[in-house]
């Protein structure tokens, strides 16, 4: 189920939330709840013994906490689970210190990597995460464990907040914006600029010379697709090739990077944008396991 958005907010992507219709999680032994709380979408992700069984994906507004909050009571709705039946939440992301009744909390990074693994199976090796303000590249084994990591987070040119920038400039949907960027007959020169803000007047210089709109989308998504290369080279790309994150969702940029690093990253039927919360979910598990065991000694 998605909410609806005005036609006008170009740069807003559509919340949604999802129930597993086979799950029935009063017959579970364990419950966990994974929010990922990013600093354009809050994702909360309910799952009963390791299995996904519910989740939502919001935008984060002003205040943290409530935006965690109102992710989780989504996530909830319709099932007849309560917070009381959650076992173990733990919190992940840029605001993840602000997740209400959170047990814990873990780095993004650790949680993408696990969720990406959930995701993609265990053949994953690197995963690109894209998210609202910064790009991780990460290297993981075939648990899901981290074994190596960078990070560029110097500027918004490369990230979710960059895509709406430019969204909002030329009004274009911003789930539509990958898929027109490769609506060109040939790839044009880049946008030069590393910095959104020159970028933005750079690319309405272009508008004013008589460039179309996907024209100039396709400019930037490639300059774009250039820099995450460049973070993934620095960090070496091993088979196989996974995305995550909101941008993980933006088909312009993902063939670019395939064809840039010549390698096919894996496809999937989930929600990749949904990772860091698995990743939490699951982490939660492990937790609640342990100290079940402990008990039990």
């Amino acid at each position: 189920m998605a909410n609806q958005k005005s036609q006008e907010e170009y740069y807003r992507w559509l919340e949604y939330r999802w129930t597993a219709p086979d799950i029935d999680w009063q017959e579970g032994e364990i419950i966990t709840v994974g929010v990922d709380t990013g600093s354009v979408s809050t994702q909360a992700v309910v799952m009963v013994d390791g299995k996904l069984y519910a989740y939502s994906s919001m935008r984060t507004g002003a205040n943290s906490p409530e935006s965690a909050q109102r992710a989780i009571d989504w996530a909830l709705e319709g099932t007849g689970m309560s917070l009381q039946q959650i076992h173990y939440i733990v919190g992940t992301g840029y605001g993840r210190v602000n997740v209400p009744a959170a047990n814990r909390t873990i780095t993004e990074i650790a949680c993408h990597s696990l969720g990406a693994h959930f995701i993609y199976g265990n053949s994953v090796r690197t995963i690109l995460d894209i998210g609202g303000q910064d790009a991780k590249a990460i290297i993981c084994d075939g648990k899901g464990r981290v074994t190596n990591f960078l990070m560029n987070d110097k500027c918004a040119a490369g990230t979710g907040r960059g895509m709406e920038v430019f969204a909002e400039l030329v009004r274009v949907p911003i789930e539509q914006v990958g898929e027109r960027s490769l609506q060109v007959d040939e790839e044009l020169p880049t946008v030069s600029s590393t910095c959104v803000v020159f970028a933005k007047s750079e690319a309405l210089t272009l508008l004013r010379q008589g460039w179309n709109v996907n024209a100039v989308l396709a400019a930037y998504i490639a300059a774009m697709a250039h820099r995450t290369v460049e973070l993934l080279q620095r960090l070496g790309v091993e088979k196989e090739l996974v995305f995550t994150g909101g941008l993980s969702k933006n088909t312009g940029l993902i063939k670019r990077v395939e064809e840039e690093v010549g390698l096919k990253a894996l496809e999937t039927r989930l929600d990749p944008q949904i990772a860091g919360g698995i990743g939490a979910a699951l982490f939660a598990k492990a937790l609640v396991e342990k100290s079940r065991k402990e008990v039990a000694t």
